[in-house]
């Protein structure tokens, strides 16, 4: 289980912020910190170098440009500006966390423990296993062993302390020794990869039951695929190797993870992301290691990179779905959205029995306006789907969307009831369906229930509060409307939408004025063309003569059918 940090420790794992500095070539250096807002790590790197042209010496340069360097995967860059940051006898964090990692990845056990003896430190829990896991990296055995023990022993660390020694004695061969270490600490918290690791460690002494009943135990019924293929092997009797930290590099990739995985919720991403960064550089085909970069990234708004790092999953990979998906989210995320429905569709070709394909494709289809292909495409979800699948109700509510836009109502609200009966206080699909009764003037008793049900589960959505004012309004209940309308445009002041209700429902009290004023805020956040028209003609007759207009219209309409 994940604890939470104090800020000391906080503090002792990222460093004191760098100060805002204006060097010789501020330009560069304002440009590069622009950058660093954005998350352009690539602009970043190219400022900062610019900045540094011109003052080589400079510490926040020198730290920055590395951090934007390891966010690209350019760590051996990185390793340069380290080197010089060393020679000029900085004492900075960065600073060392890229040359202990430059040191790793070359296997450069001696120059790893001489820079620790030295005072390089990134924090305990980094330098205790990067110490054990470099003296076994050196092959001195017993002394790794020992270092792995003061781990151990320091308050806080043994969880981590126990489950690497087990690890290092796996790697070299001795599964007694390491199933001891897991079976001995019952108290032990499980990470997915310590789960595979002791599986594969009693899959090696014949206890493939015992491999599966721990699986059973840590994961239940929730298996992702390289865990399915797992758990199967052990099912069907066979010898499973181990492979979960056979190197020093892979011990040492498994705990820039673990740092990752502790930082997450904690620390900014894009220092979470050094740490992710330096496990794909140790252990390129890391699968873990691969997805928890990509998925940093994607939080950081980084598309372009994140899609490129999930394609470095191999497609005989367990994980190469998921990659896959993640990349369609990317790509759509990064306005994509053909490059996105080429990769689902190819998905739909290699796994056409997966129900999630279908359903992301039915959403990418969905935003680009196409509902009949989405349509088809959700459909083939909900053939796939189980009945207790806990994502099948998103897919009926996604479905009746694509057939409200397709102006089939009667399918529509058979997918909303659908949604309703696998979830039936969902507020999305309360306040879609009770809107959608709203605006047709059906079941406006149910559709005000529905919406008040949404309102109270959702107090602070600006569009569901919304939805609750305008079904006052519709129902004349305008005192009413006013009150949640306006609560709905300061959740939402942008929305156009909200805007121009605030104002219907104002001019039906009698406030023309703050009317005529809400609809022109209306105007001036870019609605639908068709609404901003109506807008306009509110605005130069007033509510009243459109709503007459409208009527009369109708009746025109109605009388020609």
């Amino acid at each position: 289980m994940k604890r939470a940090l104090t800020a000391a420790s906080l503090t002792c794992l990222i460093g004191a912020a760098a100060p805002v500095f204006a060097g010789p070539n501020a330009g560069a250096y304002l440009a590069a910190r622009q950058a660093d807002q954005t998350k352009d790590f690539a602009a970043s790197v190219q400022y900062y170098s610019k900045a540094l042209f011109a003052d080589p010496t400079n510490e926040v340069l020198m730290e920055n440009a590395m951090r934007a360097m390891i966010a690209l995967g350019q760590i051996e860059q990185a390793g340069t500006i380290a080197d010089a940051m060393n020679a000029d006898g900085y004492d900075n964090l960065i600073g060392a966390l890229t040359a202990t990692m430059v040191d790793i990845k070359a296997g450069n056990w001696t120059g790893v423990l001489n820079g620790l003896d030295a005072g390089r430190s990134i924090s305990p829990l980094v330098d205790g296993l990067t110490r054990a896991w470099s003296l076994m990296g050196d092959g001195d055995l017993p002394v790794a062993f020992a270092a792995f023990e003061e781990v151990i022993a320091t308050e806080g660390m043994a969880n981590y302390g126990l489950i690497h020694k087990a690890y290092a004695l796996a790697s070299v061969g001795d599964f007694e020794a390491a199933e001891a270490v897991f079976r001995d600490n019952p108290g032990l918290r499980f990470s997915r990869q310590s789960v595979i690791g002791y599986a594969q460690i009693l899959s090696q002494l014949e206890k493939n039951d015992e491999a599966g009943a721990l699986m059973d135990r840590v994961f239940g019924g929730q298996l992702d695929p390289g865990l399915t293929v797992l758990r199967n092997q052990l099912s069907d009797g066979k010898s499973v190797a181990y492979s979960a930290v056979r190197t020093p590099a892979q011990g040492m990739a498994d705990l820039y993870l673990l740092v990752a995985s502790i930082l997450q919720g904690d620390a900014p991403d894009d220092f979470t992301l050094l740490y992710a960064r330096g496990a794909m550089y140790f252990a390129p085909e890391e699968t873990q290691a691969i997805l928890t970069t990509a998925r940093l990234l994607e939080s950081l708004g980084q598309y372009d990179l994140a899609n490129e790092t999930f394609s470095k999953v191999a497609p005989d990979d367990p994980a190469f779905l998921a990659a896959e998906l993640g990349r369609a989210e990317v790509l759509s995320a990064a306005e994509k959205p053909d490059a996105a429905i080429e990769v689902l569709d190819a998905l739909t070709r290699t796994h056409p029995d997966r129900a999630e394909v279908w359903a992301a494709k039915g959403d990418n289809l969905r935003r680009v306006d196409r509902f009949d292909a989405a349509k088809v495409a959700y459909t083939r979800a909900l053939e796939l789907y189980k009945d207790d699948s806990p994502g099948k109700w998103f897919v009926y509510f996604t479905r009746g969307i694509a057939n409200h836009q397709l102006d089939e109502w009667s399918a529509a609200e058979a997918d909303f009831r659908a949604a309703l009966s696998l979830q039936p206080d969902q507020p999305q699909v309360l306040n879609y369906l009770g809107y959608s009764l709203v605006e047709r003037g059906e079941q406006m008793a149910e559709a005000l229930a529905m919406i008040e049900t949404a309102a109270d589960a959702r107090p602070d959505s600006g569009a569901i509060v919304d939805s609750l004012g305008w079904v006052y309004f519709q129902l004349g209940r305008y005192d009413e409307a006013v009150l949640q309308l306006e609560r709905a445009a300061s959740l939402e002041p942008l929305d156009p939408i909200i805007n121009d209700h605030l104002g219907d429902a104002l001019w039906a009290v009698g406030r023309e004025i703050e009317a005529a004023f809400q609809w022109q805020r209306a105007l001036s956040f870019d609605p639908e063309e068709e609404e901003a028209a109506r807008i306009r003609d509110k605005l130069a007759l007033g509510l009243d003569a459109v709503l007459l207009a409208e009527g009369a219209a109708a009746l025109r309409v109605a009388s020609e059918d």
